[in-house]
């Protein structure tokens, strides 16, 4: 289906024929699916101008697939509701969540065809994503998750959310945030070490979320206890994240701040244990993709799907991520398939054979930097997430963090210093020269 195409979903042949016949005579191009999960593959190859969605339908009903859509930032589209026995709560709630219009059966000609022009002139807007955890996927594990989240959303306490690196922290952060609100982020120990009061103003009545506390350093620390004592009351909720379990942690951080942190802990699963969403997960990931970097239609065929579903993914979402991104930019319009996904998963393996499960992880997507600090401070920014990641890649082997970078140990001893970066005990040096 090209991007110009009207797309027609509706369980009845009949109907899809019709509609299909008359905007065909009108010189639309159209293109048809007989229920949702047709609907959801011709979506991601490509962003029709225009959905006829019916209502009702045998698998998934229009109004559920029209959430999913939202949920997911593909409702990038006019989409028009179609029904012959749909109640007026069900339009108002099709229209809450970002139908069009809605036209009821039998379509009359002359409606029909305004309703295509007017919704066709439609400007394109950017897609505002539904604040859900479909982005994580939807087994059961996620499920339990979304429980656990909704009951944490009702309580004021700190939240402490625990995983592995790359499971999808900001995700449930800013599902736990209040819609409309302020939602802060710090993107470095210095922020929170500088400026903590600062952070808290610009988070009032929002959402204050520390992307990784396992790599709090001595002076974030301090800074981080200044600003427990204002969320009240600036009405700031406080949301951690861990990519270490509690009990590397407790050997880190002060006793008394990890408590206040940690009120509420909610571990959030890997990728792994809810394999069965990866296919899905790679689908949306490839079709936003496509979206965002106006792509033509291009989709993962059955055996790289079954590739992508196979492998560990010790980076987790992160990780599956950038390799459908990587994929989506670098293949042909049509299907992706397995060699292609096979190629590029060997590249995480030691001498670059094939793979079928991936040893190690990849690294987390690179921190964005405020573009609006000086060359000097956004230097130090970079400097500083490239030496902390590396010293956890080398399990704090500083000889081999100073083998890896090309830096000599006393120079790296020093940036370390100067960046505020604490090194592992067992690696400091007993003196500077």
């Amino acid at each position: 289906m090209g991007s110009q195409d009207i797309l027609v979903v509706d369980d009845e042949v009949g109907i899809r024929e019709l509609l299909s016949e008359i905007l065909q005579d009108e010189g639309y191009s159209v293109a048809v699916a007989e229920n949702a999960e047709a609907a959801r593959k011709l979506r991601n190859q490509a962003q029709p101008r225009l959905v006829l969605l019916d209502i009702w339908m045998p698998d998934t009903d229009g109004v559920t697939l029209l959430k999913e859509w939202a949920r997911n930032g593909q409702l990038t589209m006019p989409v028009v509701m179609m029904s012959g026995h749909a109640t007026i709560d069900t339009a108002v709630e099709a229209t809450r969540i970002g139908a069009l219009d809605f036209l009821e059966k039998p379509i009359g000609l002359q409606k029909l065809l305004a309703t295509v022009k007017r919704a066709l002139s439609q400007p394109v807007e950017a897609a505002k994503p539904l604040p859900t955890l479909a982005r994580l996927g939807e087994a059961d594990v996620v499920r339990e998750l979304n429980r656990v989240l909704d009951t944490a959303r009702s309580q004021a306490s700190p939240v402490l959310l625990v995983g592995a690196p790359g499971v999808g922290f900001e995700i449930c952060a800013r599902y736990l945030a209040a819609p409309n609100q302020p939602f802060v982020a710090p993107l470095s120990n210095e922020d929170i070490a500088v400026a903590p009061l600062e952070l808290v103003n610009k988070a009032t009545g929002g959402t204050l979320f520390l992307r990784d506390i396992a790599y709090l350093d001595r002076r974030a620390q301090a800074g981080l206890r200044t600003l427990l004592g204002k969320l009240e009351k600036q009405k700031v909720r406080l949301v951690s994240a861990s990519s270490k379990p509690l009990d590397q942690l407790a050997g880190q951080l002060d006793p008394e701040l990890l408590n206040a942190l940690s009120q509420l802990i909610v571990p959030v699963p890997r990728l792994k244990d809810h394999r069965e969403d990866i296919a899905r997960l790679a689908e949306n990931l490839l079709a936003e993709t496509v979206a965002v970097n106006k792509l033509g239609p291009r989709r993962f065929s059955q055996a790289a799907l079954q590739l992508l579903a196979q492998q560990e993914w010790p980076g987790n979402l992160d990780e599956l991520a950038n390799v459908v991104k990587s994929l989506a930019l670098t293949s042909r319009d049509g299907d992706i398939d397995i060699t292609p996904v096979s190629r590029i998963l060997s590249q995480f393996a030691p001498g670059g054979e094939s793979i079928v499960t991936l040893p190690q992880a990849a690294p987390p997507p690179l921190p964005m930097l405020d573009l609006a600090l000086p060359l000097r401070e956004a230097r130090d920014q970079f400097e500083k997430y490239y030496l902390e990641r590396h010293i956890e890649l080398s399990g704090g082997n500083m000889s081999r963090v100073a083998e890896k970078i090309g830096l000599e140990r006393t120079h790296l001893y020093r940036k370390l210093k100067s960046l505020g970066i604490q090194m592992p005990k067992k690696n400091r040096p007993v003196s500077e020269s």
